[in-house]
């Protein structure tokens, strides 16, 4: 039986996006309409609110967790406010293909509807044989005193209802279901990946799909839909990898980052970004219409809505089984641009997650060199379970090729006039050699994962191999002490996870 809604004075089911466009129009204040027809709307919350977000379970997780009777009281807290708020329920599903597909819904405050309207863009169409699996309450009116920054996320994934209390940032929603999608995935025996997906048409003769991960701000969306080889995007966020090498997508639309968008080198998020009917969000906009996608004097973390219907994309229903695993990191130092890794290299750099913070986490990731397990910071509970179900997976797909690309820098920091930049038209290069399997390996003496000895149409073989940079710069005592710093550091960040595989410790 499904989860029943709270009373509300009344509720708008599935209104149409001009219907929710003049409500913004009409009740929101710090709406914009732009340049490109669309409009802008500055949240007071710039980013996912990671500390204000607990799962609901009496017994000891490895996440936030709030008991099941304190969840229950701010339930009814909320349940109350809603009772004479004019609502929006927004149905659909996460999930394209009719045997692998989940209902979703958004209950929310009408007063901020361009979060509803964003959401809509995001779901797959509700049908005849749609019924509610998850459900996402949202109240951005109602503050939660006494919680961190007086906001709250519960996560209840016994009922599968994910509650909102006082964030009016759109990233909220989005999770709401995709969190919940996390739990729900590893239960079928599969894993949830904050990955991107595309697709190469015919690469000697047959239809391959390469996943790309990582953390907001590594270039996922960017490599996602950059064209590489007639490449076309399936989707930029969250995919199902399944015993086999299945995958299956989630989302019907594309959420992007806006900061530093440009035509050239992003053409294909700039077309939907700046089309009438995407939304954004906290992107810089005078009060003229006037958009500027590099000012961040609020935020770097502006945002865009648009449906993939709007850019040209592949089908995400009936895809084939996934050829490439590209893990995306955002190192400074001594990574290559490219390495081809071993299984259990992949396990353990896929719980490295090594990158370096953007606004998308908050003001207190902003700039920090990170470590995210799974690049995924939306598990439900252990992340050891991550590493050793990817483990699990791997098993069930010899032909599977994993990779790590670093999507930052080596040398150094942007300040440092002796490092290097990896630039977007280096990671298309990389992965147009990877799918047409063009690169010569050779081992890295180091840390044993291969390394580009060969890239066609590659400019700078010092990106390939960062020992010949720091050769040629006289460096070779920093490096060396980078090489022993990063595998004791890593050895001891993969050994605090309760349970890990010992053998996805022991391939670092």
């Amino acid at each position: 039986m499904a989860f029943e809604l709270p009373a509300a004075k009344s509720i708008a089911v599935n209104p149409t996006q001009a219907d929710m466009r003049q409500w913004v129009l009409d009740h929101m204040p710090r709406v914009i309409e732009t340049e490109f027809g669309n409009l802008s709307y500055q949240a007071e919350v710039t980013a996912r609110l990671a500390g204000s977000t607990f799962f609901i379970a009496d017994e000891e997780i490895f996440q936030n967790r709030m008991s099941i009777a304190s969840a229950a009281e701010w339930a009814a807290k909320q349940d109350a406010y809603i009772a004479d708020k004019d609502m929006i329920l927004i149905e659909g599903y996460i999930g394209p293909d009719p045997a692998f597909r989940t209902g979703c819904r958004l209950f929310m405050e009408r007063s901020v509807a361009n979060i509803p309207a964003m959401q809509q863009q995001l779901y797959f169409p509700k049908d005849a044989s749609w019924t509610p699996e998850f459900t996402v309450i949202y109240t951005p009116g109602l503050r939660a005193p006494g919680m961190p920054d007086d906001r709250l996320i519960t996560v209840d994934h016994n009922e599968y209802v994910t509650r909102v209390f006082g964030s009016d940032y759109f990233g909220e929603s989005k999770m709401g279901g995709l969190r919940m999608w996390n739990h729900l995935i590893y239960q079928r025996g599969g894993l949830a990946l904050h990955s991107g997906l595309k697709s190469f048409p015919d690469v000697n003769g047959e239809e391959k799909v390469a996943l790309i991960l990582g953390l907001s701000g590594t270039g996922k969306t960017t490599t996602t839909f950059r064209q590489q080889l007639d490449s076309l995007p399936v989707q930029d966020d969250f995919m199902a990898l399944m015993p086999g090498g299945h995958v299956y997508a989630s989302e019907n639309g594309c959420f992007a980052k806006t900061i530093g968008l440009d035509p050239d080198d992003e053409p294909t998020i700039y077309g939907g970004t700046t089309r009438p009917d995407a939304w954004l969000e906290n992107t810089h906009t005078d009060p003229d219409g006037t958009v500027d996608f590099f000012d961040d004097s609020y935020t770097a973390n502006g945002r865009s809505t648009f449906p993939l219907a709007n850019i040209r994309h592949r089908d995400p229903r009936d895809l084939p089984r996934a050829n490439f695993l590209l893990l995306l990191n955002r190192n400074e130092t001594i990574m290559p641009a490219v390495v081809h890794l071993k299984r259990e290299q992949a396990a353990a750099y896929f719980m490295l997650g090594e990158t370096k913070g953007t606004s998308a986490g908050g003001k207190a990731e902003a700039g920090k060199n990170l470590r995210v397990p799974g690049t995924n910071p939306f598990f439900f509970n252990n992340n050891a379970w991550q590493g050793n179900r990817l483990l699990e997976l791997l098993d069930t797909m010899p032909d599977l090729e994993v990779y790590l690309m670093n999507t930052g820098r080596i040398g150094g920091s942007d300040d440092d006039e002796r490092s290097k930049k990896v630039k977007i038209p280096h990671s298309s290069a990389v992965l147009e050699g990877i799918v047409s399997g063009t690169i010569d390996w050779e081992e890295d003496p180091d840390f044993g994962y291969a390394v580009a000895a060969d890239l066609p149409n590659f400019p700078d073989e010092e990106l390939l191999q960062p020992r010949r940079l720091y050769q040629r710069q006289g460096r070779m005592e920093e490096f060396h002490e980078l090489v022993a710093n990063l595998k004791e550091e890593r050895r001891e960040y993969l050994g605090a996870f309760v349970g890990l595989h010992d053998s996805i410790l022991d391939a670092v």
